[in-house]
């Protein structure tokens, strides 16, 4: 189905009886995707939220990629045509039998049944790489750290639970960085709202502080009026700032600093969960890192949790 036919197909639908809400989550290899998912499954409940990583659509296993000329990064590592049909197909409320790749051993395993359930959450690599994907989703996020920041991420999750040394992680690395700039970075152009966690070059905290959180709010959906809550004073924790993005669009950036207090991150959150105009207490789970606990993550996570919401 051609990209502007699925959209007529979503948009006639009716939403409450025949279709899932779509969220895209789509970024480089450990830019944080599955940790953002997890928080935003948890909150909705399983029961009410179905999660897939369109990284299971690789076409080869480990092994056979040993010997190919390109990275599970480029498109014709992958089977792009299936994850379009079955993204299609989810955003029309139908099942799947979607592949799986087993990324501890590297190897294709036994597909498995996807029910759509009220939303939907596709998260990995290239969610956001042609125009029949981007029609299947209501929002749309692309994560964006810095490139050392995310280095460093891959390399203490692929040693740890993948079983790679630091040197082939680092080798890797190397190999995928064209494929990136030419495959992966492009989907940040499409995105609704651009999510970059780091830590403030300026400041000197303490190492235990949270990341700090920019969130680029494109005016392609409505987004929560913070105004009321929030100043422009980049002295303060919380701010707004009017920018313009990659390629010149104006757009509002939501800083949400490492160190924020309780307080005022509270202030914010109770803004957000009062313009989703959901009469449930705001979700305790929000936030949560595999060690500790983060304002950043959770205030960028209830945002999307309040668009979700919006778009059903």
């Amino acid at each position: 189905m051609p990209d502007k036919a699925i959209r007529i197909s979503r948009a006639g639908s009716d939403r409450s009886a025949d279709r899932p809400v779509m969220l895209a989550i789509a970024g480089d290899s450990a830019a944080g995707k599955t940790t953002l998912t997890r928080g935003l499954v948890e909150a909705l409940g399983a029961d009410q939220a179905t999660a897939i990583c369109v990284d299971d659509y690789h076409r080869y296993d480990r092994e056979e990629r040993k010997g190919l000329p390109f990275t599970p990064l480029h498109p014709d590592c992958n089977y792009i045509s299936i994850m379009e049909q079955h993204l299609q197909l989810l955003a029309t409320g139908q099942p799947i039998l979607k592949p799986v790749y087993d990324h501890a051993t590297g190897l294709l395993a036994r597909p498995e049944l996807i029910e759509p359930r009220r939303y939907v959450i596709v998260e990995g690599l290239l969610p956001l790489h042609s125009k029949l994907t981007r029609a299947c989703f209501d929002v749309t996020v692309y994560l964006d750290p810095p490139e050392d920041i995310r280095r460093e991420w891959k390399v203490r999750r692929d040693t740890a639970k993948r079983g790679y040394t630091n040197e082939q992680v680092l080798a890797e690395l190397e190999r995928r960085e064209p494929e990136s700039i030419a495959h992966i970075h492009p989907q940040r152009a499409h995105a609704d709202i651009v999510v970059r966690f780091a830590p403030i070059t300026t400041r000197r905290d303490p190492p235990d502080t949270p990341l700090s959180a920019e969130l680029l709010l494109r005016p392609t959906i409505r987004h929560p009026d913070l105004s009321s809550v929030l100043g422009h004073d980049d002295q303060h924790a919380l701010h707004l700032k009017m920018m313009r993005d990659e390629i010149g669009r104006p757009v509002d950036a939501l800083h949400v600093h490492g160190y924020v207090d309780r307080e005022d991150s509270e202030m914010v959150q109770k803004a957000i969960w009062g313009d989703a105009g959901v009469e449930a207490p705001l979700p305790a789970t929000l936030g949560m890192l595999d060690v500790g606990h983060s304002y950043p993550l959770a205030i960028t996570q209830l945002l999307l949790l309040r668009n979700l919401l919006a778009a059903g």
